[in-house]
């Protein structure tokens, strides 16, 4: 197993375990590796310091124990994007790639209304818009499952 520290597009950082240096390599090369804290597709390793352990038993360092787990947010703005997508994702509908049609839909009343997300290109949402569909862009990505 080998453990990199990661810098999303958005300038998230964030520590990965990943089962062998090709194993990672493979998985950016399939674009299954995301932001842990916002979901960008866009992840690079980042600059790191290498760990040496010896065979005694160590203990756990100052700088270890403030970090917590891999996949906490690292500040209260990230804790409160993090929540903010829990929110999301547990009270609405992903459309996937059919939210733009969706929106129009409901406001046109041919589909019962309800909260949906998903992916609309810049034109749709500028339709959208124009039209009085009241749409806003959510500060993340997409998930991909890793």
């Amino acid at each position: 197993m080998i453990r990199y520290a990661l810098k999303c597009e958005q300038d998230h950082m964030f520590d990965s375990w990943f089962q062998s240096a090709e194993a990672f390599d493979k998985l950016i090369s399939a674009g299954l590796v995301t932001c842990s804290v916002c979901g960008a597709l866009g992840v690079e390793k980042a600059i790191m310091a290498p760990q040496v352990r010896t065979a005694r038993k160590t203990e756990v360092t100052q700088a270890e124990a403030k970090t917590g787990p891999l996949s906490a947010p690292a500040s209260p703005a990230e804790q409160a994007l993090a929540e903010m997508r829990r929110m999301v994702e547990e009270n609405s509908e992903n459309v996937g790639e059919k939210f733009a049609t969706e929106a129009r839909a409901i406001h046109d009343g041919d589909a019962p209304e309800r909260s949906i997300y998903g992916q609309a290109k810049p034109d749709e949402a500028k339709a959208l818009i124009e039209d009085g569909i009241p749409v806003a862009p959510l500060p993340w990505g997409n998930r991909r499952s890793n």
